[in-house]
């Protein structure tokens, strides 16, 4: 099918009468057959990219464009007098949490955008990341029911399911495949669990809570369920084209496992070779030592799974013995090397605690990649370090990307089409070609500040007709959008507003020009602090935004239901960026380059991709402050007292116990007060900083707000920022892997 066809036949469509869903599935139909028809031959080798999580988003707008089609549906609709936005209706497929999930998606993008062969592989939640209500300034979850809308972009493969088996059941995996195009068309394959009531839970949730033996049990068998279908396929396939001979598999294959949760595909890559091929263990561990490479995306170590022996034994006996069998070989190995006991020990895929997913994936990786310069440093001399130390020429870093295709050309129409009259529209199909608009700053700044004021004006409709704020249109935006969780420090956000607020009711500061501060983010269903947290930035915003005094000054958004579509519209309308993360605990961060590429400047710490951000598009055109890791790590070895820095701030952080703001009677605000204060029985107190760096942080935030004052410098600084955006695509982080480490 040609394009004209797909006109033709999008053309015959008649939309009397229909809803809104049924012209949605019904396009979106004929656009996945127009794209199919168009597929080219598969590829010779190929890189399979396993995530727990696929953060997709919309696919609708996203892959007419990605087709070529967008601007011609959208005027084909116009002429039946359907305005396409109304399709915005349509919810997100929230199939992951964060930054995890939308890298995978990024990728993904790229590789298909770039003709590469790289496929997904994941399970197809019934219910994703659950739709966040808030009632009385908590959060509430409620389930996320995204086929609700159909799912015309996914193929369910019936003949293609296979069977997994767990100790006490069998379960059916069903793929359902999702294409990805691009210069070729991908596939993101997703299993669906099928069989009995308790074969089908384990793909009902993203991540169940796992406070819980049944819990932590039913998160085991969904990490199994997806990796054991995938590896099993791959195996199938090659034997299909290459016959029972393992020793080239690697030649045709790469799997990258995106974090811990798909390292279990390890172990049942060497249990099918030993168990079904009659392959020898050390052939088949050294088969694996070829085709696997690992990518660590924290170094918080409740996020570095550790399963417990016996439950594995419960449920994946076989597995069990495979992973006891890798553990006698490495410390084999190792004694080979003349590791002394404690190398040992650091290194160990089975230790008292457990099986370390994180070691066993360093240890059979022929590749362990960090996601920004300083993450990879610190797996290295930190994390990882004795691994380093025997095995340095495993440990590769690749910053992560995000896809300009969603991020710039598809939620910034209006900047993208500014780029192409100045720098012509190469920069869509190479996008390192944006670095010429360095030399064109100058000559378009008015332009762009016309350009931001209507993706602002666009942002601002969009949270009133959702949130019932009106914000005024010259409102500086601050955004700080993302998971939440203490060591991003949103509590530190929240501090520093009410300094403000207080410096602006109590005259202390002046001629401040109006702001916004935009807050996004979901907590973990369990995340008590997390939760409190969100509540205390409600209480904070219900409070600055009915105080007649500043309201014309000050006002708080916590928006409601953040995901992949809300993201389109902050990151085009934002003019500052809060980064905020302690130092040495982010690894990187994507939300950071979304921002930058749409001409927002980074207010953050030297942390994960900040660094980069402000060496590329330079330290004067962002706004770093807080402590940098030395200091930090100086602070834990010395002893930090965060006593002596609560009385700069006390009526900010007091106001968590004096009676200021209420949390419901829960209690939780005096939590919040004493993790801060007192600690607790796993940390000490204050453990991230907050009060370390919220001097520094308030003091950047009023520097930003005068800096505004001069719109024309202050675009100039946005523009560098989007003139060197190039290096953070997905693009160049894919091509990266492709060539590195993936051979592909």
């Amino acid at each position: 099918m040609d394009k004209k066809q797909f006109t033709d036949e999008l053309e015959k469509i008649d939309a009397v009468g229909k809803s809104t869903v049924e012209l949605y599935n019904e396009i979106s139909a004929l656009a996945l057959s127009y794209g199919l028809s168009n597929a080219g031959k598969p590829a010779e080798k190929n890189a399979y990219y396993l995530s727990m999580e696929f953060l997709i988003g919309r696919s609708f707008f996203n892959n007419l464009m990605e087709l070529g089609v967008l601007e011609e549906t959208r005027k084909v609709l116009a002429n039946k007098g359907i305005d396409i936005n109304v399709f915005e209706e349509i919810e997100d497929a929230a199939l992951g949490n964060g930054g995890l999930g939308r890298l995978a998606a990024c990728f993904l993008d790229s590789a298909a955008g770039l003709g590469l062969p790289l496929q997904g592989y994941g399970i197809r939640y019934k219910y994703g990341l659950f739709k966040q209500a808030i009632e009385n300034g908590f959060q509430v979850e409620l389930p996320d029911d995204w086929q609700s809308f159909g799912d015309p972009w996914s193929v369910r493969k019936e003949s293609e399911a296979r069977s997994i088996k767990f100790a006490d059941m069998m379960v059916t995996a069903v793929p359902y495949d999702m294409p990805v195009f691009g210069k070729r068309v991908n596939t993101l394959r997703l299993w669906q669990a099928e069989g009995s009531e308790e074969a089908r839970k384990i793909s009902e949730y993203l991540y169940p809570a796992d406070d819980t033996v049944e819990g932590k049990l039913l998160r085991l068998r969904q990490e199994y369920f997806f990796s054991a279908a995938a590896v099993g396929e791959l195996i199938e396939k090659h034997i299909k084209k290459h016959g029972k001979r393992f020793d080239n598999f690697s030649d045709f294959n790469t799997i990258q496992l995106n974090d811990t949760h798909p390292v279990l595909a390890i172990a049942e890559f060497i249990r099918i070779l030993t168990a079904e091929y009659k392959v020898s263990f050390s052939d088949a561990l050294e088969v694996a030592k070829k085709t696997f490479a690992y990518t660590n995306h924290t170094v918080l170590p409740e996020a570095l799974e550790c399963w417990n022996a016996e439950l594995v034994k419960k449920i994946l006996p076989d597995i069990y013995s495979v992973l006891i069998k890798i553990n006698l070989r490495q410390r084999e190995e190792l004694a080979s090397l003349k590791c002394s006991e404690e190398e040992v020990t650091a290194m160990s895929s089975y230790s008292p605690y457990g099986f370390s997913m994180a070691n066993l994936a360093v240890y059979v990786g022929k590749s362990v990649n960090g996601v920004a310069r300083l993450h990879t440093e610190i797996l290295k001399h930190a994390l990882f370090k004795t691994a380093y130390k025997y095995f340095p020429e495993k440990f590769q870093n690749k910053t992560n990307g995000i896809t300009q295709r969603r991020w710039l050309m598809l939620c910034n129409s209006e900047l993208s089409a500014l780029l192409d009259k100045t720098i012509g529209s190469g920069w869509r199909g190479d996008i390192a070609e944006l670095s010429e608009l360095n030399a064109r700053i100058e000559d378009i700044t008015q332009e762009f500040i016309t350009v931001k004021a209507e993706k602002k004006r666009q942002l601002y409709d969009y949270i009133r007709q959702h949130e019932n704020i009106e914000i005024p249109q010259e409102f500086i935006a601050y955004s700080q959008v993302k998971r939440l969780h203490e060591y991003k420090r949103q509590l530190m956000t929240a501090f520093a507003i009410l300094e403000i607020y207080n410096g602006l009711k109590d005259g202390s500061i002046k001629d401040f020009a109006p702001s916004v501060f935009i807050f996004g983010a979901k907590s973990a269903p369990g995340y008590k602090r997390a939760k409190a947290i969100i509540k205390f930035i409600n209480e904070i915003a219900a409070k600055i935004n009915s105080d007649g005094d500043t309201n014309g000054l000050l006002k708080v958004v916590f928006v409601r239901n953040y995901n992949v579509s809300y993201a389109e519209k902050i990151v085009a309308g934002t003019d500052v960026s809060l980064q905020v993360s302690t130092a040495g605990l982010e690894a990187s961060g994507t939300g950071n380059m979304k921002f930058m590429m749409n001409g927002a400047v980074t207010c953050g710490t030297m942390d994960g991709a900040n660094i980069e951000i402000v060496e590329l598009a330079g330290k004067e055109n962002n706004y770093i402050f807080g402590a940098e890791v030395d200091e930090i790590e100086k602070l834990k070895q010395d002893g930090y007292d965060p006593i002596e820095y609560l009385s700069r701030h006390k009526a900010a952080v007091e106001s968590l116990i004096d009676g200021t703001f209420s949390d419901g009677g829960t209690g939780c605000f005096k939590e919040l007060y004493e993790s801060l204060t007192v600690g607790a029985s796993w940390h000490k107190p204050d453990n991230y900083f907050v009060l370390y760096d919220l001097q520094s942080f308030v003091e950047t935030l009023l520097k930003i707000n005068r800096d505004y004052k001069d719109k024309k410098a202050f675009a100039v600084k946005q523009l560098k920022n989007t003139a060197n955006s190039a290096y953070f695509s997905s693009d160049r982080t894919i091509k990266e892997y492709a060539k590195e480490i993936w051979e592909i």
